[in-house]
């Protein structure tokens, strides 16, 4: 518990001069506490919107006279890997093939045999059921509706995929095709009648539940199949607070780095929808101990799709209760329009609404106010970006083929939207702050990459760089004369590079490297950055 407390008070109380201990950068969260009892909760999707509109909940940077910045991170500037966030493609670059297969390719569910229908839902434009297949495996299996055939089927295929290369925990999903004589039903399966009451679902109802989704060129329907995710179902995590019955969860969820980041990750796919209800934990175990692993899930929502019809052309321009684009439009008779009002969207229907040209990578808002998306500072904002900015257009492209889709001008737009966007952020955030990173030392100097550079977003820069010393102990530090460059100093123990853009003087970024006597030995433990 004594580690617990410190980790705690590393990363939540940011002191003015970093201090190290010996194991400093950590990489992992600790081994979790077990889990004695987490209680399965629901929340209310309406009261939901209604807190977020009226009076929006956590501990919010806009009410702050000093903002906080992320906690959760280790000194580095990183998320800790675990239970909510782990590293993947910009760390470890992943191959197309995997890229593809994003959080499993080899559970699809078996079409040798029949799928046994154990619940489903009848109501809304868009039905939907369980099944169990043949090697009885469970998936929760969706469909696109009517008008929009593949739309969002297809949002849900590549944006899980996009969202796990991003190092996010989410489901098994799968693009399947099967017919209807696949489906048999299972025992005490009921559906709503027409006034909600439960009644025994029969093999017509199964027909008109099937009459509701659209069909292939083969004849065949198109779904997407969730594998059930391991461990016991305990309801969603909400975007500001803590779980009172885990003990793990220590970090308010609005000052998380994985979860403000999840901001600039959504302006990306258009994931509006980022709200509690879809968001998933489930008590897991793992070498004898409980614990609760966070998820993000239903991303059918995304890329233009609203999952039962395409998603509205204010999407993302404003929240749904945003009284100030109506009264300006009043006041002016109509003559001013909004920026999303100007659009142009593909008139393909597996594309829905999704653009480009009048995204605002810095404006963009989800449904309602989100406190973590809220509290978001540069720092978070480049965290994500830099991760975005990994997935080159051809694996980008390799992502959205994969969902098939029957039009390839589907394929066309949805990949270059995601390519245009994906640069629209990268250049909006790197603007905010010194978009340095990979730090390294080789053969004595101190190296980095200008991820702006890299990009192709401005020409390389001449940084500065001058050195001090840091007393680890006291968290003080004493310049070191004539000390400038790339070259480490010769002396040891612990020192600090403070990088500068002579054009950008108040954008920083101080690396501390720890030196034992000669310069193989040494080690870089922190990074902050300043703006």
């Amino acid at each position: 518990m004594k580690r617990y407390l410190t980790v705690f008070f590393i990363t939540t109380c940011r002191l003015a001069a970093q201090q190290f201990h010996p194991d400093d950068p950590l990489e992992f969260e600790l081994t979790p506490l077990n889990v004695e009892a987490a209680a399965k909760r629901k929340l209310s999707d309406y009261y939901d919107i209604i807190r977020h509109t009226i009076d929006t909940p956590g501990d919010l940077n806009a009410k702050r006279a000093k903002p906080a910045r992320a906690q959760a991170v280790n000194t580095l500037g990183e998320p800790l890997q675990g239970a909510w966030w782990v590293k993947r493609h910009y760390y470890h670059p992943m191959t197309k093939d995997r890229l593809i297969a994003g959080p499993g390719n080899n559970r699809p569910p078996s079409q040798s045999g029949q799928w046994k229908v154990i619940s489903a839902k009848n109501e809304g434009i868009t039905p939907g059921f369980v099944i169990l297949d043949s090697k009885n495996d469970m998936y929760f299996v969706k469909f696109d509706p009517l008008s929009n055939p593949g739309m969002a089927t297809g949002a849900d295929h590549i944006s899980i995929r996009l969202m796990y290369a991003l190092g996010y925990h989410v489901p098994e999903n799968y693009l399947v095709e099967f017919p209807e004589e696949i489906l048999t039903l299972g025992k005490n399966v009921t559906v709503a009648d027409r006034l909600g009451h439960p009644q025994p679902m029969t093999r017509r109802d199964l027909h008109e539940l099937l009459l509701k989704v659209p069909k292939t060129a083969r004849g065949q329907y198109r779904a997407t199949a969730s594998l059930a995710i391991p461990g016991k179902g305990i309801g969603p995590y909400r975007y500001f607070g803590v779980r009172t019955d885990d003990p793990n969860d220590f970090i308010p969820h609005e000052h998380r780095r994985d979860l403000r980041g999840l901001g600039v990750i959504s302006a990306w796919i258009g994931h509006d929808d980022s709200r509690a209800i879809n968001t998933y934990d489930a008590l897991v175990e793992e070498n004898a101990v409980k614990f609760i692993r966070h998820y993000v899930l239903d991303l059918g929502s995304t890329l233009g799709s609203g999952t039962q019809k395409a998603n509205s052309p204010r999407s993302g321009g404003e929240y749904l209760f945003d009284w100030k684009t109506p009264a300006l439009q009043l006041l002016t008779l109509g003559a001013l329009v909004p920026r999303w009002g100007r659009a142009d969207f593909s008139d393909l229907p597996a594309v829905g609404r999704f653009e480009s040209k009048r995204f605002d990578a810095n404006n963009w808002v989800p449904e309602y106010p989100n406190p973590a998306f809220l509290n978001r500072l540069p720092d978070d904002e480049f965290w994500a970006a830099k991760q975005i900015m990994a997935i080159r257009d051809e694996e980008i492209r390799a992502i959205v083929e994969s969902a098939h889709y029957s039009d390839p001008r589907a394929t066309d737009w949805i990949s270059q939207v995601l390519i245009e966007r994906r640069d629209k952020i990268g250049r909006a955030v790197f603007a905010k702050l010194l978009p340095l990173d990979r730090f390294r030392i080789v053969g004595g100097k101190l190296v980095f990459d200008d991820l702006s550079a890299v990009s192709g977003f401005a020409p390389p820069v001449s940084y500065e760089i001058h050195w001090s010393t840091l007393t680890n102990v006291y968290g003080t530090s004493q310049p070191i004369q004539d000390a400038t460059g790339t070259v480490l100093p010769p002396n040891t123990g612990y020192l600090i590079a403070h990088v500068v853009d002579p054009l950008r003087p108040s954008q920083t970024v101080d690396v501390t490297i720890r030196k034992d006597n000669s310069d193989s030995m040494a080690e870089i433990v922190g990074i902050d950055r300043h703006w």
